[in-house]
């Protein structure tokens, strides 16, 4: 009988604490209203947060090590592949538009 008594005083304390996080999960989540989160992604992409992480190489490495990590190396490779091609393509459309601003410039 004191091990049931014991049992129930427990669970009264396990659901008050429940009930307490709850409460508290709820005033967060109130917090986090859309307009709030619009806001914030909107500052970050005018700020260029958003371009400055695609760009960081870390970023990349640290993307390219996890996939040799969790054992997918031929997602890995593919991706090493289709991004020295990207970077090809931009550093060739890249001079390719340079050239064409320059001879605008002369014959202007």
């Amino acid at each position: 009988m004191m091990r049931a008594a014991e049992l129930a005083a427990r669970r009264r304390v396990l659901l008050a604490r429940c009930d307490a996080q709850r409460a508290e999960l709820e005033y967060r989540f109130a917090q986090l209203n859309p307009r709030r989160w619009a806001r914030a992604v909107a500052a970050g992409i005018a700020g260029g947060g958003v371009r400055r992480v695609g760009r960081h190489p870390l970023a990349w490495l640290a993307l390219i090590g996890s996939f040799l990590i969790l054992g997918r190396t031929r997602e890995a490779l593919t991706f090493l592949v289709w991004a020295r091609s990207a970077l090809t393509l931009a550093s060739r459309a890249t001079q390719i538009l340079s050239l064409v601003g320059l001879l605008r410039r002369r014959s202007a």
